[in-house]
């Protein structure tokens, strides 16, 4: 793997609470970089995911992006797509890729459960190629997966709605 999986303050309290050698185990069985084709089609059934940032200093972000399923693409190996709608104006996701372009993105499955987390390389993309693949998008995020691994589903909460929001922007509206 391109990072490592664990830093001193993991492992202090992986060590505190004899967590290390499961915490090894999980990361060699189930951390890879490349999607699979079950990952592919899980981000792609998603209507919303969390997506961490950070800014220059370090302090983080952490938005909500939804959308209608299939709003997230897998478009490479090791690389998915996002539009970034309209929204209040302050940017500040997109705002912290442009200094600091490490990502963390959160995929859940509310009634199965299942979890699913990408962390990675982000690049804000802003071109007619890239725009016209993501209706209703003012720029398009690219991001490299650097580490792909489920979470464990235990403390899922389960019964999200479903309900999706009229403003996401669709063909023909």
């Amino acid at each position: 793997m391109s990072d490592l999986p664990y830093h001193s303050g993991m492992r202090a309290l992986q060590d505190r609470f004899d967590t290390q050698r499961l915490a090894d185990r999980l990361d060699e069985r189930l951390a890879r970089e490349a999607f699979r084709p079950d990952d592919r089609a899980f981000i792609e059934s998603r209507a919303m995911f969390f997506l961490a940032t950070a800014d220059a200093a370090g302090r983080p972000d952490c938005s909500y992006k939804g959308a209608d399923p299939g709003f997230v693409r897998v478009v490479g190996e090791c690389e998915l797509e996002f539009p970034s709608y309209d929204g209040n104006g302050q940017f500040r996701s997109l705002g912290n890729v442009a200094v600091n372009a490490a990502v963390g993105l959160l995929f859940i499955d509310f009634e199965s459960p299942r979890r699913l987390r990408v962390n990675g390389i982000a690049t804000v993309i802003d071109d007619a190629a890239a725009l016209a693949r993501h209706h209703g998008a003012q720029l398009v995020v690219r991001v490299r997966a650097t580490r792909i691994f489920p979470n464990c589903p235990r403390y899922i909460h389960r019964g999200a709605t479903g309900e999706r929001s009229a403003e996401v922007p669709r063909p023909g509206q």
